[in-house]
Formats: structure tokens, C-alpha cells, sequence
């Protein structure tokens, strides 16, 4: 059937599932603008392409589907390469669809100057995309568009980037079909599965490190059950918050940095990681000795490897492969035994946070007891999202978001809004001061479209971790110290409801229940200063024993 390009590419989305969309217009886009308007998907308009990228992750995260970003050609594209890096590092299967200048004025090997014109716009995605192609010719653009989706959402997942020259948005053209091109795993060698079964029966203390691979394979429950039958606890990383219920007879308290919890890797004889390649921000850059023995479970033995060596590697999904490796394995004594000892060091690691820190303390409780059961939790980059990060206790799978990826500032309030549009409910952002400033423009979307988010700003007057970090180094505070605006009037001014606080004390909880209570969106200020948890790298143990 004879259409434009763009309704090709609208019609390809439909067929992906996609319900929601972010972007930005631009002269080269609006046929998409136009062809989307006939469909079902919701477009929420964002006021950075930066905010777009941010939000497609944010989607991502908290549904486990694709997040689709729309920006135009050149500048536009080229604003969205932090956030894609971001998707990049933390594994969020975006598709990033953007204009190109128009194919019939270019010429090979010249930039010949048109509007938004660059050598290569595709090249510069190749870094932080699984794959970074441009369409060649109209008919291409909606098998393009879906070979690009199913490899965005395809085990390792991540972002994906087409660019489509403008000019093929409004030729009518038929469609060409894509072939499938899903890859299956290979069947687990049955021998490989047998040896990791003795090894695990007949460790003294059997260790599970469970990371955001086994988070996006859905497989709590069965690494749940593996741990109750092996009494392993299990430990997990930031990206595999909430694989299991803070109630869980095996939970780990969070975080590894804190030294009672690292005790259980140290005296480990067999960790099992699953879906994790024990990263250097959990490690506390692989410090951590090695194992006696390391099993891996991992979609890409590589990754698998590149950190600390496993003893054997099980390619494949992680709850296909811990399903597995249950059948057949024998409950071992002492589930009850570890579980008083994990609440006992739960109660340690939160004695030392109350001394350490007791305006965090009470932060954390507050988020613990006026939170619904379904808020999402989104932090940024800064000293409270640092707390929530290591120690808020996240009830279920996809309901916290950290950018521990590639540890971008300004994640935070955009990517709340997509999460927020993937309607799972009350979204809550934590962001510093100058972190919410680099997309508080989009508080114009978050009242245009009255989005459910609480965005509480931690107001420390600049960039607390730095001021620290210059602090405790003996040196003079430069740049740190920001001239930040009145944050409640600024939120006003776009029709958000705001207001302000001084601490994490009573006012602060009064007020946070009373904004995760309401149906329109809302901005908390507190001003207070915070001291970084022990997972912010000054602090890490290992590195200062």
C-alpha cells in the first residue's frame, strides 16, 4: 500500500506495541508529527531532546519496553548522546528515531552546509548505540525502524539510532518486509549445568550476586527460591534493586559498600553472579578479592569475563538458567540461621547510617513510610540520590531508576517523566539543586501534560559531593557553590504546585505525604546539606584499609 514515509514509520511503531513517544519538533520531523496524530501512540512533548533521550529510559525502565525518542536532524540529534550513553551503560532498550538532512542535497564525502548538515550524524551514536544506521532509501525506513527495535529489546538490550533523510518522511512509497532476526540462545551445556550444581551443593557459603540482567529477565522469584534451597544471601547490585522483596528470607541490606555487608563476599567460597559484570562502582573499582570459585550467569559470556575470570560461565536468559539450575537440587540446612544474621546486620548498617548521617536516616524513613507501594523511585546524581541508591529499600522489580550506568547529572527529573508516562503510578524524583537545572525547562511538560510526579530538590546551594570531594582533599571550594533560583516560584511560574521545607524532619514528612497523596504533580524543596553515603567512591572502605 502506497503511503509516506513517515505513516510507514508511525504504522511500524504501532506494530512494535509502542504506546508513548517523546520529542521534540524541528522543521525536518513534523511529517512524523503529522502521521502520529492519526494513531494511537501518545507524543509528549519535551523542550530538550536531552529530555526526550532521558525519558524513553525512564519509560524503559520502569515498563521493561521500548522507550521511543522523535528529535530532528544535527543539533537535535547530537542533544540526546548523554542520555543515549546513559541507556547505553545501564542496558534501557531505546530507539532513538531522528531526521537527516535531505538525501537528494547531499554529496558524497562534502559537508556541503544544508540546515543541520554533519559529516556523519550516524557516527556519532556508533559509541553509545548497539547500532547506529541511516536509511538509504524511502522503502527501507519501516524495516529499518523494526530491525532496529527488536535488536533494541534483544538480550544485552540497549538504545538503537536510525536516521531517516527528511525528505523520505513525505515520499509515498510501499513498504518493504523485514525478516525476523530474533537471536535464541543455544541450550545450556548440560554438563556445564551439572558442575555448577556440585559446586553450589557443596559450598560451605554459597554467595548469589544478582545484577540488572536478572532484574530484566524477570527472574526474582526463581533466584528467590535458588537462595532458600542453597541459605545463600543475596546481594544486589544498583541496578538490580528490588529483584527481591526487603522481606525475603535471604535480602542482602543494602549497600556492599557498607563493610558488614561486604563481610559476605569476602568469606563467600562460590558466588553466583547473575546478569552482572561486577562493575567498578560495586566493586569499589575491584577491590573485591575474587572468589574461590565464581560462577557466572550471563546473556554474553564476554561481559561475563571482563572483570573478575569465572570458574564456568552458563550462557543464556537468567531465569531460564536458574530454572535450571533448581531442578534437582537438594534444600541445604541453615536458612534460618542466615536470615537472623541478615536482619542483624540490616540493623547494624542502619545504626551506622543513623550515626553517620541522621538527617539521611530520616530521609529514608520518610520515603519508606509515606510512599505508596507502587511509587517509582527515579534519583539523580547527587548526595540523596547517592542515599537512596545504597540504602532505600525498593519493594519490586523496575520501581527504582538510577543513572549508575554511566553516571550522568541530570538524568533524574527527565527520566521521571517517562516513567511517569508509562502510568505505574506515583513517580517520585529525587534530585540535587543543580542537577534539576539542567532540564527544569521540561516543568513546562510535567504541567502540560499533569504528570504524577513529587520532584523533591535537595537545595544545598551547588554540587554537595564535589564540595566534599574539594573538602576533604584540603582544597579550596571552586565551582562548586551555585547562585540557584527560588525553586518554589520557578515551579509556579509553569502552574506546578510547590513548596518548601528546612530539613528531612516532620515538615518534610508531613509534606511529602500530603504531594504523593495528590493527583497533580508537585515540587518539594528541602533545604539541607547531606554528608555522601559509603557507597560514593571518597568513601569506599576497601580503598583506605
Amino acid at each position: 500500500m502506497m503511503k509516506t514515509g513517515a505513516q510507514h514509520l508511525v504504522d511500524t511503531l504501532t506494530e512494535l506495541g509502542a504506546e508513548v513517544a517523546f520529542g521534540l519538533p524541528g522543521v525536518h520531523n513534523l511529517p512524523i508529527w503529522e502521521a502520529l496524530a492519526e494513531s494511537g501512540i501518545r507524543l509528549i512533548g519535551v523542550r530538550h531532546e536531552q529530555t526526550a533521550g532521558y525519558a524513553a529510559d525512564g519509560y524503559a525502565r520502569a515498563t521493561g519496553k521500548l522507550g521511543v525518542a522523535l528529535v530532528t536532524t544535527g543539533p537535535g540529534a547530537a542533544n540526546t548522546l548523554g542520555a543515549v550513553g546513559e541507556a547505553m551503560a545501564s542496558a534501557s532498550p531505546v530507539l532513538v528515531l531522528a531526521t537527516d538532512i535531505p538525501a537528494k542535497l547531499r554529496r558524497p564525502g562534502v559537508v556541503r552546509g544544508v540546515l543541520h548538515e554533519t559529516s556523519d550524524q550516524a557516527a556519532m551514536f556508533a559509541p553509545v548505540t548497539k547500532s547506529a544506521t541511516t536509511v538509504e532509501v524511502a522503502e527501507d525506513i519501516a524495516p529499518a525502524v523494526a530491525r532496529a527495535a527488536r535488536l533494541a529489546v534483544q538480550p544485552q538490550s540497549g538504545p538503537v539510532y536510525v536516521g531517516v533523510p527528511t525528505d523520505f518522511l513525505r515520499e509515498h512509497t510501499t513498504r518493504l518486509s523485514a525478516p525476523d532476526s530474533t537471536e535464541r540462545f543455544a541450550a545450556i551445556n548440560l554438563t556445564d549445568l551439572d558442575e555448577a550444581q556440585r559446586l553450589l551443593s557443596g559450598a560451605a557459603r554459597p554467595l548469589i550476586w544478582a545484577g540488572g540482567g536478572a532484574a530484566r529477565a524477570e527472574a526474582g522469584p526463581v533466584i528467590g527460591e535458588l537462595a532458600e534451597r542453597l541459605a545463600a544471601p543475596v546481594v544486589t547490585t544498583f541496578a538490580g534493586r528490588g529483584l527481591l522483596p526487603p522481606s525475603h528470607p535471604c535480602a542482602a541490606p543494602n549497600p556492599v559498600h557498607d563493610p558488614e555487608v561486604g563481610a559476605l563476599w569476602d568469606e563467600a567460597d562460590v558466588v553466583l553472579g547473575i546478569g552482572t559484570d561486577f562493575d567498578g562502582l560495586m566493586t569499589q573499582n575491584w577491590l573485591m578479592p575474587k572468589p574461590p570459585k565464581l560462577i557466572a550467569v550471563n546473556v554474553d559470556p564476554q561481559d561475563a569475563a571482563k572483570n573478575y575470570p569465572p570458574d564456568l560461565t552458563l550462557v543464556g536468559d537468567a531465569r531460564d538458567v536458574v530454572s535450571q539450575l533448581l531442578t534437582g537440587l537438594t534444600p541445604r540446612p541453615g536458612l534460618d540461621e542466615l536470615t537472623g544474621r541478615l536482619r542483624g546486620l540490616h540493623d547494624s548498617v542502619r545504626r551506622r547510617m543513623r550515626a553517620d548521617e541522621p538527617q539521611a536516616a530520616d530521609f529514608l524513613g520518610t520515603l519508606e513510610e509515606t510512599l505508596p507501594e507502587s511509587a517509582v523511585v527515579v534519583a539523580d546524581m547527587c548526595v540523596a540520590g547517592y542515599w537512596a541508591g545504597g540504602y532505600h529499600r525498593v519493594s519490586a522489580p523496575r520501581r527504582f531508576a538510577y543513572p549508575m550506568g554511566w553516571g550522568t547529572l541530570g538524568f533524574g527529573f527527565p527520566a521521571s517523566l517517562g516513567a511517569a508516562a508509562a502510568g505505574a503510578g506515583r513517580v517520585v524524583c529525587v534530585s540535587g539543586d543543580g542537577g534539576f537545572l539542567y532540564g527544569c525547562g521540561d516543568l513546562a511538560t510535567l504541567a502540560q501534560e499533569s504528570l504524577p510526579v513529587t520532584v523533591i530538590i535537595v537545595d544545598d546551594g551547588g554540587y554537595g559531593m564535589l564540595r566534599y570531594d574539594q573538602d576533604r582533599e584540603g582544597l579550596p571550594q571552586r565551582g562548586v557553590n551555585l547562585h540557584t533560583p527560588d525553586f518554589v516560584g520557578l515551579a509556579r511560574s509553569f502552574g506546578v504546585h510547590a513548596d518548601q521545607v528546612k530539613g528531612f524532619g516532620r515538615a518534610f514528612r508531613r509534606r511529602l505525604g500530603e504531594f504523593v497523596r495528590a493527583e497533580e504533580p508537585n515540587v518539594l524543596v528541602v533545604r539541607a546539606n547531606l554528608t555522601p553515603p559509603l557507597n560514593t567512591s571518597p568513601r569506599w572502605y576497601r580503598a583506605h584499609r
